[in-house]
């Protein structure tokens, strides 16, 4: 008969730790959270030091009676939630709950699910933390103040259903910057001039570098026909030739950030889809006769350190696997990224490098595959050799004092780039470019010489990607926040997707200026980002949470007085559109979802009809001959193309199709895009073409 109670936050991470433990514990979830603030008051005590008023969760009575029954027939209680803050706040309500003493060895907590690990955490039980609870319990508070104190204020200013949050508001405000930025953008001119040079059968390129032994900039034509006139027809003769080799080192294992940025480059996640399948990895997967193994450590990280037992296991495989000169003679130690990361987890790893993502893919669903697979080459990358590049550096000299540079690298060694190499946000790729064997005094004839207009390109609007590093950058939120912060703000209406990309709703740019003016140290990143090194003094031990939330309390609040009296009430008008609504009579006016516009009956909440924004691409449907191409949005925000005779013609494509026909057979063409650029392919025969894109920096 069972002899102990082990309670843990969902029934997968019950069935896995419940199959390690054996027959004398019984494994009970309590389904998350199982008490919180009140949703229809404030629920904090402010003038009584801030004490919260927690009331139980609705729909969980029955689960609450299960778990009370359960640990009255046991001798021992085990709180076994996730080894963070929110994880021991659970643990704690459960403790209230059941009536087990703070004070008890009741808490267990491990990294990584695996039976070992497992094991010897139950061998240390330890009393619940409270300074990791407070720290907790003070983030809770400090954003029900915010955000039900300045919401009602937004409700009777603006429009009912409104919110502000603490860092959901800095992200909103990152976005209306960037967008800022953006409009305030004034391109400038500037010239290349490339030429490609052949000696051999070798082809390469080389670029204008100087003149007159200034390096310069070509910002307008007449500065570059200076360039072409200095140098006449002369040919490129080598004047000074650098080879030398470089170290490339790998990138460091995944920490939440660099999971969800990673995740989105190179599979197309969104952060909370990245989240989600971390957690199925985390808490356990069935692999058959080894039965269900967690199989990476805990995903909710902003360390990259890592255990000297899976260090070693990695360099033991890396050895085996690529030999010796793949595995550097100490394991590789990386510092802290930001300095302000807690440093409380491991990196985000596989639970044993031994199961390779081939072995593991006949277990795993095609989501989890993927995600293991990046976590896996990911870790084992991070602990390998640096690679060894030969770079070459030559510059020719041509004419009166122009020199044009061409550069060449090849690896000499792999080390780490035979297995993995990290994205960037570009999409672009590292490439190869060789040069033949050159010495000074070489002369070389241009092929061709092309002189090019450009025009710097403003600032990139913010991916999800983009977004979670930026507030990694500036310290707001912490890795537990990146995901439901993102959600949030979309919810809200406060901004949407276009294209994978942000860009600020009317309604955020208004709910944003309007706490701009009242609550400005609430929108500004660096006072965000000092909130949550006080959060994390909290945790440490260091610092008093009561303290903490008054010192913020006590000028907030006097801002909540000034906001009352001088905030004024603004309305929304929503812009008129020339269609008609087909149900009522009424125009239609444009609305901002989640996704982007959209069309909205102006007789709401009489009409309720709404309807996408279609954009006609120019292209005849291929089906029916009769209809045209339109671009649409599923619910979910993902373009398709279809015919506008719908439902009389169902022709539909996720590709975009083109007006150009097939050189081949004549049939329609689409565009095929991913993170290596577009393609033109025939849906009929098997001919493609690349699209050619110029892509000026984004960040000159």
């Amino acid at each position: 008969m069972a002899d102990s109670l082990v309670i843990v936050e969902s029934p997968a991470k019950a069935k896995t730790i419940g199959k390690y433990l054996g027959s004398k514990f019984i494994v009970k979830a309590s389904m998350g959270h199982i008490r919180d603030l009140p949703k229809s008051q404030i629920g904090v005590e402010v003038e009584n030091d801030f004490n919260p008023k927690y009331i139980t969760i609705r729909g969980k009575g029955s689960v609450l009676k299960e778990l009370k029954d359960a640990s009255k027939k046991v001798k021992k209680v085990y709180l076994a939630a996730d080894p963070d803050r929110e994880g021991e706040a659970i643990a704690w309500h459960l403790a209230h709950y059941l009536e087990i003493d703070e004070s008890d060895t009741c808490r267990v907590v491990f990294n990584e699910i695996t039976k070992q690990a497992v094991k010897d955490a139950f061998k240390t039980p330890r009393p619940i933390n409270m300074d990791l609870v407070n720290a907790q319990q003070a983030r809770r508070i400090l954003d029900r103040l915010v955000g039900y104190k300045i919401s009602p204020l937004l409700w009777k200013k603006v429009k009912k259903g409104l919110s502000a949050g603490r860092v959901q508001s800095v992200a909103v405000k990152l976005i209306i910057d960037r967008e800022n930025e953006i409009d305030a953008f004034v391109p400038e001119e500037y010239w290349t001039i490339t030429a490609q040079l052949k000696k051999g059968s070798s082809s390469f390129e080389a670029k204008f570098y100087s003149l007159n032994g200034e390096k310069k900039e070509l910002g307008n034509e007449s500065e570059m026909q200076e360039v072409l006139k200095a140098m006449g027809s002369s040919p490129f003769t080598v004047g000074e030739v650098k080879e030398k080799e470089r170290l490339r080192n790998p990138a460091a294992p995944f920490i939440t950030s660099s999971l969800q940025q990673e995740a989105a480059r190179k599979l197309g996640f969104r952060a909370s889809k990245t989240m989600s399948v971390a957690q199925q990895l985390y808490e356990g997967v069935d692999l058959g006769k080894e039965g269900t193994v967690g199989l990476i450590t805990y995903m909710r990280t902003d360390s990259t350190r890592l255990s000297p037992i899976a260090q070693e296991e990695a360099k033991a495989y890396i050895e085996e696997k690529y030999g010796p000169a793949f595995a550097p003679e100490q394991p590789r130690v990386y510092t802290k990224k930001n300095s302000n990361a807690q440093d409380a987890h491991e990196a985000v790893r596989p639970t044993s490098v031994l199961r390779d993502p081939d072995t593991m893919k006949e277990y795993l669903s095609r989501d989890q595959f993927r995600l293991y697979k990046l976590v896996w080459e990911r870790f084992v990358a991070s602990q390998m050799s640096s690679a060894v590049l030969d770079t070459m550096t030559v510059d020719f000299n041509v004419g009166s004092g122009a020199v044009f540079r061409a550069v060449g690298s090849k690896v000499k060694f792999q080390g780490f780039m035979k297995l993995y190499v990290e994205g960037n946000d570009d999409g672009t790729t590292d490439e190869e470019k060789f040069l033949p064997p050159l010495a000074a005094g070489d002369v070389v004839a241009p092929e061709s010489i092309e002189p090019k207009q450009h025009f710097t390109q403003p600032p990139p609007r913010y991916s999800e990607a983009r977004l979670v590093r930026m507030m990694e950058e500036v310290g707001i939120g912490r890795p537990s926040t990146y995901a439901p912060t993102l959600e949030t703000i979309q919810k809200r209406g406060y901004v949407a997707m276009e294209e994978k990309k942000f860009i600020p709703t009317e309604l955020g740019e208004l709910v944003i200026q309007m706490m701009e003016e009242f609550f400005p140290e609430i929108l500004d990143a660096e006072f965000t980002a000092h909130m949550e090194e006080d959060l994390d003094h909290v945790e440490d031990g260091k610092e008093d949470w009561v303290r903490v939330l008054g010192n913020f309390y006590t000028s907030f609040e006097k801002r909540l007085e000034v906001a009352e009296d001088e905030m004024k009430e603004v309305e929304l008008q929503d812009e008129i559109s020339d269609e008609i609504c087909e149900k009522c009579g009424k125009h239609l006016v444009y609305k901002m979802g989640r996704f982007g516009k959209f069309l909205a009956c102006s007789g709401f909440p009489d009409c309720r009809n709404t309807k996408p924004i279609v954009k006609d691409i120019g292209v005849a449907c291929p089906k029916c001959a009769v209809g045209k191409i339109i671009e649409r949005r599923s619910k979910k925000g993902r373009y398709f193309y279809g015919c506008d005779q719908y439902p009389g013609c169902d022709y539909v494509s996720w590709d975009k199709p083109v007006s150009k026909p097939c050189p081949s057979c004549g049939s329609l063409m689409v565009e095929k895009r991913n993170r290596s650029g577009a393609k033109l392919v025939c849906t009929q025969c098997e001919h493609n073409e690349e699209v050619v894109e110029e892509q000026d920096s984004a960040e000159l």
